[in-house]
């Protein structure tokens, strides 16, 4: 399923693969950033390795030799019902290009053509990003929890 799509500015391209087409150079840099602003800048402590890395669809952009921006999309029935997105995270050298919102919207749609009868995606989002997701037509749909430490809530984007 790899895929990749150039950015309008021609600089980036938008990489999708399985778990089985990332390479270990890939794996590696996705698992870097994670642990690079989730446990350490968010000082967050956490497992993040999941086992759900190896059933979901991973979106990135490498800008040069580096990873600037992810996300996962995990098939629904593995974490909610509904499919979901996950892991959401954008280098501190990289951050304010949009790469966030263009990989949200990648994924939205790889979602929507892997199951055009979908229900939607569910997220947990952490809270102060209420609004990004808002933005994306995610709507809130739990009261304020903590996860890993940090204010989330749920969200659901329905079709």
């Amino acid at each position: 399923m790899t895929s990749s799509t150039k950015n309008p500015d021609n600089s980036t391209s938008i990489q999708i693969k399985t778990f089985d087409e990332l390479t270990p150079f890939e794996v590696y840099d996705i698992l870097a950033l994670r642990n690079e602003v989730f446990v350490v800048e968010q000082q967050a402590i956490y497992n993040d390795t999941d086992y759900a890395d190896q059933k979901s669809h991973h979106i990135f952009i490498y800008e040069g030799e580096s990873l600037a921006s992810y996300i996962r999309l995990i098939p629904k029935g593995i974490k909610y019902d509904e499919a979901s997105i996950g892991r959401v995270v954008t280098s501190p050298k990289h951050r304010f290009k949009g790469y966030s919102r263009l990989l949200m919207i990648e994924g939205m749609k790889l979602e929507h053509h892997l199951d055009p009868h979908s229900k939607g995606i569910r997220i947990s989002a952490q809270s102060y990003l209420q609004k990004f997701y808002g933005s994306l037509g995610f709507k809130v749909c739990s009261e304020e929890y903590l996860e890993d430490g940090l204010p989330h809530v749920e969200m659901v984007f329905t079709r």
